[in-house]
């Protein structure tokens, strides 16, 4: 299975967990989607990927001064921690901005 296709999987069940009002899980799959992007992209230009989390490799994104400010943006927050009620500190889709963030990597 190529990792094109994993990403759209994970695009898929975040749409699902977002329809079952499970919007946790919405976020966790958004964060696996642009994980498999980032893999993707780290990996055609020729740098080693060690195995790691999707969340971990976000945090390795954002170490790449070549991201675009927006981008660079989408990234943060993507790494954002929920507050104590379980949700995020401001108002943001999470899947349509993995979604942005997925083309640039797997076109770039």
């Amino acid at each position: 299975m190529t990792g094109k296709h994993n990403y759209k999987k994970e695009f898929e069940k975040a749409q699902q967990a977002r329809v079952n009002r499970n919007e946790g899980q919405a976020r966790v799959c958004a964060r696996r989607a642009a994980g498999i992007a980032i893999r993707e992209y780290l990996t055609r230009k020729e740098m080693q990927v060690p195995n790691m989390s999707a969340y971990d490799l976000l945090n390795l994104l954002k170490e790449n001064a070549d991201l675009p400010s927006d981008l660079q943006l989408i990234v943060d927050h993507l790494t954002v921690r929920v507050t104590e009620e379980f949700q995020l500190p401001f108002d943001a889709d999470l899947i349509a901005e993995s979604r942005i963030l997925c083309d640039w990597l797997l076109n770039e």
